[in-house]
């Protein structure tokens, strides 16, 4: 049993150092060549799958900024699965919980990581759209629309579907950025940059409990913005509900109860 939970401890100093080489020494008795190999190969691999994960995050840092960040993810972060696929949640988790932005990072790394993690996340997703008693071609503003469970919404300070190497923002924008997030029945995911009306409607549309028809909902939100021509708004309303069902963000319409 000792000799079990010797090996054991030197198990976990072995997997703190590679953690933090620079601040954790290696176990006793193990050959530097052989730890430095493992060094390497540990960082090396973690780097090339984050980036794998996180492509425009690593496009838009250089390979020493990007070690940065990789580093202090081994260091401070303790992650609680060791799943492949949730390898990307926990870098999230970092970003968002224990990471110390220096005042080279950009403003909105971690808005960009989770748009980025949003994407992966839903296209491994395993839901599924129920669509008992939905009419496919019903009518969305006489009918219930029904919002595909693969469809995810979003607000952001930044524009992080624009973002790139060559378009960098220094400053958020004036009024949130609202993005739909959509995996079609091909299971290609795809975005939708809505305005503030529409990314009501499609919330309202998920939060639709009482059944209320696509007419009805949208005269709600006319109430809600004080706009001054809800009929117009219902015109509009129905060219955004059928833009919405070509990319499969809504799925359909069920009959009002």
């Amino acid at each position: 049993m000792a000799s079990a939970e010797s090996f054991k401890d030197k198990q976990y100093a072995f997997a703190a150092h590679l953690r933090d080489p620079e601040g954790v020494a290696p176990p006793e008795g193990i050959e530097e060549r052989r730890v430095a190999v493992y060094r390497k190969l540990f960082f090396n691999n973690l780097r090339n799958l984050l980036g794998r994960f996180f492509p425009v995050l690593r496009k838009i840092h250089d390979d020493e900024q990007w070690r940065r960040l990789v580093r202090g993810f081994m260091q401070r972060h303790e992650a609680k699965t060791p799943y492949f696929l949730r390898l990307p949640e926990e870098f999230l988790a970092y970003l968002q919980q224990e990471f110390e932005p220096e005042e080279t990072d950009y403003a909105f790394l971690v808005e960009l990581a989770h748009y980025e993690y949003a994407e992966l996340a839903l296209s491994v997703s395993e839901d599924e759209n129920d669509l008992d008693g939905v009419d496919p071609e019903g009518d969305l503003l006489e009918g219930v629309p029904v919002k595909s469970s693969l469809a995810w919404a979003f607000a952001y300070h930044y524009p992080v579907q624009r973002i790139s190497p060559r378009f960098l923002p220094a400053e958020p924008e004036q009024n949130p950025v609202y993005i739909a997030l959509y995996r079609d029945s091909d299971d290609e995911v795809g975005f939708l940059e809505l305005n503030a009306i529409t990314a009501a409607l499609l919330d309202a549309i998920a939060r639709n409990d009482g059944g209320l028809t696509g007419e009805a909902l949208l005269r709600q939100i006319a109430a809600q913005f004080d706009y001054p021509d809800a009929d117009a708004l219902v015109e509009h309303g129905a060219a955004a509900l059928n833009e919405m069902r070509q990319l499969e963000i809504i799925v359909g319409a069920r009959s009002p109860a």
